[in-house]
């Protein structure tokens, strides 16, 4: 804007923004040198705030977007992991789900994390797929009465535009190089050969989901216990009862309580 005085190294940090991912850890990073912190502190907890719609980059998106990028997430627990005056790490989620790409790698880093530091996960409300796939890797779920978990499984939306197009009278020519480049395109019904093979694909994904749960609970409920929910949402009591008779999902044999100052 004219006339507005900008030092030299604002500029640099808005023109190179930091960033987290599989390679590089510049946002964390960052708020180290900084000497800030990325999470609330709460009486030496971290508390993670894991809301709205989940997705894989977005370094950092804020609650007023209504998103949440895993590589935010995974900033946080690092920064966590890596401060002193963290004695442990609250996820406090309510999403309803978002995307696959990232949540799995997610996931594991949580699991990882709580051989430094307790996690537990509070749902406030909800913990829907990608959602749940955190809170799964938790030392301690706690949901309130009302809170509702679950639906593990995965969905993909293909949109028939064919007959729209030609009663508005619009022909859509692909021209593609390559048998499968155009596959699931949305003009044209979805052959039943490319719908097979998208099915075998988010199976592959829910059995993947389901082993991601099944680590984290300590093998309870077991894969086969979560692939039987069928994707279903268990609110109150009822979540708690679908970890049985292993276990109660609120609480693995392994859970630690937080440490006392």
């Amino acid at each position: 804007m004219a006339g507005l005085e900008v030092s030299p190294e604002d500029i640099a940090l808005a023109a190179l923004p930091a960033r987290v991912g599989i390679l590089t850890n510049g946002l964390a990073e960052q708020y180290q040198r900084d000497g800030q912190t990325p999470f609330t502190l709460q009486d030496g907890i971290a508390v993670i705030e894991i809301s709205g719609v989940l997705v894989h980059r977005g370094a950092w998106i804020g609650r007023s977007s209504g998103q949440t990028s895993y590589e935010g997430i995974a900033a946080q627990l690092a920064a966590a992991v890596g401060d002193f005056m963290v004695r442990g790490i609250a996820l406090e989620i309510d999403s309803f789900g978002g995307e696959v790409a990232g949540v799995f790698d997610l996931a594991d880093a949580i699991r990882a994390t709580r051989a430094a530091k307790p996690v537990w996960a509070l749902i406030a409300e909800h913990a829907f797929p990608a959602g749940y796939a955190p809170a799964s890797q938790a030392d301690r779920i706690i949901r309130p009465r009302t809170g509702a978990v679950g639906s593990i499984g995965v969905v993909v939306m293909h949109a028939d535009l064919s007959g729209q197009l030609s009663d508005a009278g619009v022909t859509v020519t692909l021209i593609h190089s390559g048998a499968h480049k155009v596959d699931g395109n949305p003009y044209a019904p979805l052959p039943d050969p490319v719908r097979a093979r998208i099915q075998a694909e988010i199976d592959s994904i829910r059995t993947l989901f389901a082993d991601i749960v099944a680590a984290g609970r300590g093998r309870r409920p077991r894969v086969n216990a979560a692939l039987a929910t069928e994707a279903e949402c268990y609110r109150g009591a009822d979540a708690v009862a679908a970890g049985r008779p292993m276990k109660s999902l609120t609480q693995p044999p392994h859970s630690r309580p937080l440490p006392t100052p």
